[in-house]
């Protein structure tokens, strides 16, 4: 069971379904080459055509397929999001205890954000959303919240295995995330060198404050 969740609506234009359905290795090659060129140079500099020419695929194929610009973005998006939740498959996770598998999410979760590329791609939301708000509003329903809400779900797993004893999951998931980032969050989107060794000790850090708030019984034994 892969963490995640069914879409949201975030505002943008739904997608029309013009014609014959894109088959699956087309409509991937568009949505990587769009995730290429949003990363690295933004949702205002980015081009149709640009996408369409590095695809292989003509410009009205696009259109066909995902209705505008926006619509396009939010399918790049969720392609960069689903590959993190792909980590956070429950199959994929240590067997041992919970200790074990909260320090595996919280690795995971920080090699992802301090990617070069991430941090790039966040700044220029963050420029973008100035301009319009829908584009801000995308990248926080096809990522953040997603992401939390299937945290969420897996940490009421845990409950029910008697590992956590938790009242209010999607808070605690917040409590999580934002232990485990702590002060490192705002020094890579500022620059600031973060070495492995410090982010490792924030990750562990956080770990154990959690289970000492939130360990349940079948915790004891993976809880130093």
């Amino acid at each position: 069971m892969s963490i995640g969740g069914s879409p949201e609506k975030t505002g943008f234009c739904v997608p029309r379904r013009a014609g014959r359905p894109l088959d699956s290795v087309k409509r991937r090659a568009i949505i990587e080459a769009a995730a290429q060129h949003f990363f690295h140079g933004g949702f205002a500099a980015t081009a149709i055509e640009q996408v369409a020419a590095d695809a292989g695929v003509s410009k009205v194929t696009i259109y066909n397929q995902f209705g505008d610009k926006r619509a396009l973005f939010t399918a790049a998006v969720e392609f960069e999001c689903e590959k993190m939740r792909g980590h956070f498959s429950l199959d994929a996770l240590p067997s041992g205890p919970i200790r074990e598998r909260l320090i595996a999410i919280a690795e995971v979760m920080s090699a992802f954000l301090f990617r070069p590329e991430m941090i790039q791609f966040e700044r220029r939301i963050a420029a973008e959303t100035e301009h319009d708000p829908a584009i801000g509003e995308a990248f926080l329903a096809a990522g953040p919240r997603r992401m939390k809400d299937g945290f969420a779900a897996y940490l009421r797993r845990a409950v029910e295995a008697g590992e956590l004893v938790i009242e209010d999951a999607e808070l605690a998931a917040e409590q999580f995330v934002s232990m485990c980032k702590g002060m490192g969050d705002l020094e890579r989107r500022f620059g600031a060198d973060v070495s492995p060794e410090s982010r490792q000790s924030r990750i562990i850090g956080a770990v154990d404050v959690f289970l000492a708030a939130y360990g349940g019984p079948g915790a004891r034994s993976g809880h130093r």
